[in-house]
């Protein structure tokens, strides 16, 4: 099965570790989606940084799709009171998944519709056309899917499934990432990865590298050799992932 790979949390904050991910992918004939966040954690407005905002552009012109990955990818005020209100599906999108990192998960519809639309307006100002949009922590809410079908997305993507909101397809998919927040999340999700991958023999995979992978040396030896294991099969959009599958 088809194996595509994407670079989350896109940003002025990440620059170095993102160009050192899309190396890493180049190396094994990869050609990565970049899911960009227009002010990641509310510090790096990337509109004001033109020189980040033209690499985006000339990686876009060299076949990097670009999805809008969120507005600030950070949860919000309302973190530790809803724990105490005992919201298990927040919690676990936050306190599990994630490390406070669920934003869609944190927000209400009208909110979450403002951040869409802000976000939407920040990338075009940089230039870039969006291929397709991720929920950062792969979190989405009911109302989310529906409003990305109705502007129009073809592609969006969770941790079970992929999906073409506008199209009105989906399909089951095996995501395969990593996690270096601490000792036990690296040696966990190196596990999962090891164990996930054969999925691939009944599913489309996506390989989801993070920044914060690159500074771990166990992880990026982790990366270079699913990326060895997956060279051959890879896919540059995440729209291929669905195959013929109408």
């Amino acid at each position: 099965m088809a194996v595509h790979v994407s670079i989350h949390d896109v940003s002025p904050a990440w620059r170095a570790e993102v160009e050192d991910a899309i190396e890493l992918c180049a190396a094994a004939g990869a050609r990565p989606a970049l899911l960009v966040v227009p002010d990641f954690h509310r510090r790096a407005p990337m509109l004001a940084d033109g020189g980040f905002c033209n690499r985006l552009r000339e990686l876009q012109a060299r076949g990097h799709e670009m999805y809008l990955h969120g507005l600030f990818h950070r949860s919000g005020e309302r973190y530790e009171r809803r724990i105490a209100s005992s919201q298990i599906r927040w919690w676990f999108a936050q306190r599990v998944v994630s490390g406070g990192e669920a934003e869609m998960s944190d927000v209400s519809p009208e909110e979450g519709h403002f951040r869409l639309d802000e976000g939407e307006r920040i990338l075009h100002a940089a230039g870039l056309q969006i291929d397709g949009y991720v929920a950062p922590a792969w979190s989405m809410p009911p109302w989310l899917r529906p409003a990305l079908a109705r502007r129009g997305y073809r592609f969006t993507e969770d941790h079970l499934r992929i999906y073409d909101p506008a199209g009105k397809r989906s399909r089951p998919s095996v995501v395969l990432n990593w996690a270096s927040r601490s000792p036990a999340r690296i040696v966990s999700t190196i596990a999962w990865c090891r164990v996930a991958k054969h999925a691939r023999a009944l599913f489309p995979a996506r390989i989801a590298i993070h920044p914060g992978d690159m500074n771990v040396l166990l992880l990026r030896r982790e990366i270079v050799r699913l990326l060895a294991w997956a060279e051959g099969d890879f896919v540059a959009r995440g729209r291929d992932l669905f195959g013929s599958l109408q």
